[in-house]
């Protein structure tokens, strides 16, 4: 299993996006499970990314809050959490 790491960019915007919503916390939490046990469909609908953000890809939390990461050989690298506008 690949391992997943928060960059400093990810980890200030969760904590201001995500971790004051007891919702969204547990709802990327249960996402979160799903992604490292390698669902990519529903409910996750990981994706690509086009246009000037290329080669990199983007699961879903709900159906506006998104996690931008790009892959390695051995880790998952998670760079921004956010609503469809604040990622994009």
């Amino acid at each position: 299993m690949k391992k997943i790491e928060r960059r400093p960019q990810f980890q200030k915007n969760f904590r201001s996006r995500i971790a004051p919503n007891k919702n969204l916390k547990t709802r990327f939490d249960e996402r979160l499970k799903l992604f490292a046990a390698g669902e990519r469909g529903k409910p996750l609908n990981d994706h690509p990314l086009g246009k000037n953000m290329k080669g990199l890809r983007a699961f879903s939390i709900t159906g506006d809050i998104r996690v931008v990461y790009y892959e390695t050989a051995s880790t998952y690298i998670f760079l921004d959490v956010g609503s469809h506008n604040q990622v994009y």
